[in-house]
């Protein structure tokens, strides 16, 4: 039987010339310890969006480090490299060994209109982490790191490939999430043109769907406390130190979120990270209540994760597919919203009140 050829998501260069990679920057070398002598650099990883390398450098006391820099341009790659920074290191703060050790971002001496995000360099599988210690490590994460404020939202803005995710902070999951999701469709919009019936069905989305799922979340004295979620958390930004065997995340784009939304992206059945991870994690966190909730939410989130890979893809229409499929299916299952929840549990309360 003859191979299939894999789907091509994109096609087209990264935007950042590979000569910003060819030579260590003045700056960059000025973020790494002191003492160190730079013995050479060469490409290393993958991106869409930017370019990565490897610096090979001889430390002080002789030893050989090895250093690894992301490049972007222009002011929405400032931001990229400023919120990567930020973001991990809030994940490096609350779990160490989880992550690269952030060290510095900012701009090239050589030119301003080019920035950089430096870490430590981590010699890591091609395999997806354990599917024990990795759901473990994620569940340490958030319980460890909660919203300094008691807010949704980032400090500072964040992105998913090229696009800025909302970060302004709100009280609750559920206005931040309205303005996060409301945010990217508008995006993806841009991104693919209009689609009538996908109009409509953001409408019933917004006014049914969400209030329906995430309200309950945080009424009737539920509640739910903002914790750190990496952001993009699927098979292509984790992987597993060679070293020491240990889970590592990268690429990280954080929010202060309702936890079970970084499990967004282990739902769909193209990622190799998928179910058995969020059964697996829910071992060591559980499941928010209403947990009969819990399917149709992930749906919702991970309706959100591939609008933003919509947006990202122009005339690739994959993702809208996907998301207008899950669209219709939570639409149709909650056309009563909020309202409709209440009135069958008071319905249900006054019936077992009568046959008491």
């Amino acid at each position: 039987m003859a191979e299939s050829t894999p789907e091509v998501i994109w096609d087209k260069e990264t935007d950042v010339p590979e000569r910003w990679i060819q030579f260590v920057d003045e700056n960059v070398v000025a973020a790494l310890p002191q003492g160190t002598k730079v013995q050479g650099i060469s490409p290393h990883g993958a991106s869409y969006w930017t370019r990565t390398a490897e610096i090979q450098t001889e430390q002080a006391d002789g030893s050989a480090v090895s250093f690894f820099v992301k490049v972007t341009q222009n002011d929405f790659g400032k931001g990229m490299a400023s919120g990567e920074f930020v973001s991990m290191t809030a994940l490096y703060n609350a779990v160490p060994d989880l992550t690269p050790v952030p060290i510095a971002w900012g701009s090239y001496a050589s030119n301003a209109n080019v920035h950089f995000f430096l870490c430590s360099f981590v010699d890591m599988t091609d395999d997806i982490p354990d599917l024990q210690l990795f759901p473990a490590k994620v569940a340490e994460l958030h319980k460890k790191a909660i919203s300094p404020n008691g807010k949704y939202g980032f400090p500072v803005p964040t992105y998913q490939g090229q696009i800025p995710q909302e970060v302004a902070w709100k009280d609750s999951w559920e206005e931040f999430f309205r303005c996060s999701l409301k945010r990217i469709l508008t995006i993806e919009e841009a991104s693919q043109g209009h689609n009538a019936e996908m109009s409509q069905l953001i409408e019933s989305l917004m006014d049914k769907v969400l209030p329906r799922l995430l309200r309950p979340l945080e009424t009737g004295g539920r509640q739910i406390q903002p914790r750190l979620v990496h952001g993009d958390m699927w098979d292509g930004n984790t992987s597993t130190d060679i070293t020491t065997n240990l889970p590592k995340i990268f690429d990280a784009t954080c929010i202060y979120a309702h936890n079970e939304v970084e499990l967004a992206p282990w739902r769909p059945i193209r990622h190799k990270i998928g179910k058995p991870y969020i059964q697996a994690y829910h071992r060591y966190f559980p499941i928010s209540p209403p947990e009969e909730d819990h399917d149709d939410r992930l749906t919702l989130y991970c309706l959100r994760f591939n609008a933003v890979s919509s947006a990202l893809y122009p005339g690739n229409l994959r993702f809208r597919y996907l998301v207008v499929e899950d669209m219709r299916k939570l639409v149709e299952k909650f056309p009563d919203g909020y309202e409709g929840w209440e009135k069958s549990l008071a319905n249900i309360s006054n019936d077992e009140c009568l046959h008491s």
